[in-house]
């Protein structure tokens, strides 16, 4: 992942201060993989899911359930206007409706 980071900022016009922010989110989703995954295994199947679903809610599952500046309900609809604009039709619909599960049960655990 640090590796797509990388290319990313080499290739890619980012404002400084957001470069932080999308480093960290990447260094908190690498430590917690297999949290987040394992959350996103208890509402859907991985393997199914398109490369670019699954970035999205490993982005956004790993803003819910670890502390971090985003409110859960942010990182939420953060998700869905990310798979809006690059997902597919049904995307942001399931991108919902998987979160929103990811979030009732990190609730349930606090």
């Amino acid at each position: 992942m640090t590796e797509a980071l990388d290319t990313v900022l080499r290739t890619r016009r980012m404002s400084p201060d957001r470069v932080g922010l999308v480093t960290h989110r990447v260094q908190m989703l690498e430590e917690h993989l297999e949290e987040v995954d394992q959350a996103i295994r208890d509402n859907w199947r991985l393997e199914r899911l398109s490369r670019l679903d699954r970035a999205v809610l490993r982005l956004a599952v790993v803003e819910i359930i670890f502390p971090c500046d985003v409110p859960p309900r942010v990182a939420i609809q953060e998700g869905i206007r990310l798979a809006g604009q690059y997902g597919g039709d049904e995307s942001p619909r399931f991108v919902n409706g998987v979160l929103d599960a990811v979030y009732r049960a990190h609730q349930a655990r606090a």
